[in-house]
């Protein structure tokens, strides 16, 4: 069992004695706090803290990490306050453990929406102070160190917990070794059958590989060693996630996976690592395709390395890392390689800490952009998928983005205002289409306009959080606006019956409408009633009740109507049943969600509302309507040859654009053909019929009506 003593003397080859006193403090001070606790293993629980501050000492954390982490629980799981702690350690050690605690309430909560505001509270307490989450890495291992202990669901709930969010999170930093031991134990909580069997075919496969393992290693020693380079040659294992992830996502057999034999070179220095290259190289032939170099361009996680695929004797593939001792630290440590190289100053390990500040803050700004807490989640689990690609500015800056991400996704990672003016960009100077994925090694031009901003189908194609939040809360921000702008308009409009406008409402009628309605702000009514989940109608009556009733005991319905000046705007739309152009009467039905939706005044789908002034809005067309409107043409045509690029060259000679053709055939003479266009209105559209029904094989042509 460890014990405090056993730690300080573990201390003591790294901190200084003022600093080790102030652990053994922590300790003690823990250690009374939790007095009476015991864990589900029946242990003292005073042992789970010194278990989390022995895995932080092993990567040499400062002693405010240990500290905070034999006080983790105590806020959490004791009488003690965040005041009280701040007395007594001081203010960083105390907003350790409150950042700490905040994570560990969603573990004993399944409630998806309670997981995912912690989750948030952890993204705010990382960018204060990146320790939070290295503590909490520390205790979530212990976790599963001790996962025997606890009941069947609990513990597949917690390993579920630990491979979607914790070995990601491990990953990201760079810190490998955390992350296999938690994919291992995870998997082994979750699927123990499975992991048996997995583990006992390994077993039996490591007998046999011996050999052949020794003789590749033998090799590249003696072709390293004729070469004068100083070099350690170390066979390298898959762990059992691993391999039984590349069997269910590659659909290969256990086999095939341990048909590759995998040896990682470590050197003194970046120079010896491509002298190693060029001598195995020499020795096996490498695989076209297969060398990716991250010495050059290092992972987001800060992981460097030469990676090549040889082909071996018997034609075995042998998978090889190449990299230096402090790369090979920085490899399984990742951001924690930061304290144990502390003392050499190590430009490795401080990239690595940079890296992980701008992922954090990346965090950030989507939390803020979120529209709750779920959508957060979901953007950071996108953003911790492993596999990058890394494509170049034209200045020559690498931009790093996770596999299968597109120009949209660049933009919005060089900046959020890029992508919102985005309208299309070039990949290796050639115009490309904005939903094409990016490759590895490919300079992206952005090309923005002023007036441009996101569109909506971006959302089914962008994979950063990243890119995902910024539409939405741009499209949301759009929403809202046009929202108000449109109920501020209809609510003057059911005002003016009262001779009142929004404009010469007093205070006290403002105050006693938000009472009534239970509402925030004015804002938040004109917005509901933009998008037809308020009635304007109703509003009017509370804020001018006298009036309003006697208005309604006459039927007025003196309305000015509403103009409608384009096709722009979000919360006006044209019903697909009647498709109204310019020029039709028109009227705008109110529906919930949707804000107006605008008809044709005889369309059959508004018959039963049509005398309902609450969902029924009186609007027109404004004098300078602009913009493209859709309409339906039926022709019915002799068939023959050619017909509808007759069609389309009449169409575009009078310059309306075609959106849809759907061609029925009535029988071999006879066809009808519906036509979907956008006109300017229903002049440009009468000079379209027109020009068509001269043609010789139109027999009929009229416009489709619901």
């Amino acid at each position: 069992m460890q014990t405090i003593d056993a730690l300080g003397h573990r201390l003591s080859s790294y901190l200084e004695p003022s600093q080790i006193d102030q652990v053994r403090r922590a300790y003690y001070y823990a250690e009374q706090a939790h007095d009476g606790q015991f864990r589900r293993s029946g242990e003292p629980y005073i042992t789970h803290p010194l278990a989390v501050a022995n895995i932080l000492s092993a990567i040499h954390m400062d002693h405010q990490s240990l500290v905070a982490a034999l006080l983790h629980d105590v806020i959490e799981d004791t009488a003690v306050s965040k005041k009280a702690l701040s007395e007594q350690f001081g203010s960083t050690v105390a907003n350790l453990v409150d950042g700490v605690s905040k994570l560990t309430q969603f573990e004993s909560d399944s409630h998806a929406e309670k997981q995912a505001e912690n989750f948030q509270k952890m993204a705010l307490a990382m960018a204060r102070d990146i320790r939070v989450i290295l503590v909490k890495l520390a205790d979530r291992l212990h976790n599963m160190r001790t996962l025997n202990s606890l009941s069947p669901d609990k513990k597949r709930r917690i390993a579920k917990e630990t491979i979607e969010i914790y070995a990601p999170i491990a990953h990201r930093l760079g810190m490998n070794d955390m992350r296999v031991e938690y994919e291992d134990r995870g998997f082994t909580a979750l699927y123990p059958l499975r992991a048996r069997r997995l583990q006992a075919a390994l077993n039996t496969v490591r007998g046999n590989r011996k050999e052949l393992v020794e003789k590749i290693q033998r090799a590249i020693e003696l072709r390293l060693e004729r070469d004068g380079i100083h070099a350690l040659v170390i066979g390298r294992e898959k762990h059992l996630y691993s391999i039984y992830q590349k069997m269910r996502t590659k659909k290969k057999s256990f086999k095939e996976i341990m048909d590759v034999y995998a040896f990682r070179i470590i050197v003194d220095s970046v120079d010896d690592c491509y002298r190693v290259l060029g001598a195995i190289h020499n020795l096996y032939k490498p695989v076209i395709n297969e060398f990716k170099d991250y010495i050059a361009i290092p992972k987001a996680n800060g992981y460097q390395s030469l990676h090549t695929v040889l082909v071996g004797m018997h034609g075995v593939p042998i998978e090889v890392q190449i990299r230096t001792k402090e790369m090979d630290e920085m490899a399984n440590s990742g951001i924690a390689a930061h304290w144990l190289y502390k003392s050499a100053d190590s430009d490795v390990a401080a990239g690595s800490q940079a890296r992980a500040r701008q992922w954090v803050q990346g965090l950030l700004e989507m939390q803020q952009r979120a529209g709750n807490s779920l959508e957060f989640i979901e953007n950071v689990k996108i953003d911790l998928f492993p596999d990058e690609v890394y494509v170049f500015t034209p200045k020559g800056r690498i931009v790093e983005l996770p596999a299968g991400a597109t120009p949209v996704d660049f933009a919005y990672a060089v900046h959020t205002d890029i992508g919102n003016s985005c309208v299309a960009c070039r990949i290796n100077d050639r115009l490309a289409p904005l939903s094409q994925p990016l490759e590895s090694g490919q300079r992206v031009t952005i090309i923005t306009s002023p007036g441009a901003q996101p569109n909506h189908n971006w959302l089914n194609f962008v994979v950063t959080g990243k890119a995902r939040s910024g539409i939405r809360h741009y499209l949301k921000t759009q929403l809202q606006a046009q929202s108000i702008e449109l109920g501020h308009r209809i609510l003057n409009r059911a005002l003016a019956n009262a001779g009142s406008s929004i404009e010469k409402l007093t205070e006290e009628q403002v105050r006693r409408l938000l009472k009534e309605t239970h509402a925030n702000s004015l804002d938040e009514i004109l917005e509901d009633i933009g998008l037809g989940n308020r009635i304007a109608f109703a509003i009017a009556k509370i804020l001018v009740p006298q009036q309003a009733d006697t208005d309604q005991e006459k039927g007025a319905n003196i309305y000015s109507p509403l103009t409608i000046d384009s096709t722009e705007g979000m919360v006006v739309s044209f019903a697909r049943c009647c498709r109204p152009i310019p020029g039709d009467p028109i009227l705008g039905h109110i529906s919930a969600g949707k804000g107006l939706v605008i008809h044709q005044e005889n369309c059959h789908n508004i018959a039963e509302i049509r005398h309902n002034p609450e969902k029924i809005s009186h609007v027109n067309w404004a004098p300078s309507v602009s913009g493209e409107f859709l309409t339906d043409v039926r022709v019915e045509v002799e068939s023959e040859r050619g017909i509808i690029a007759s069609l389309a060259t009449r169409i575009s000679e009078q310059k309306a654009s075609i959106e849809q053709i759907n061609v029925d055939e009535r029988d071999a003479h006879n066809s009808v053909i519906t036509l979907c266009l956008g006109v300017k209105n229903r002049i440009h559209l009468a000079n379209i019929m027109r020009r068509i029904r001269i043609m010789g094989s139109v027999i009929r042509i009229s416009r489709v009506k619901n």
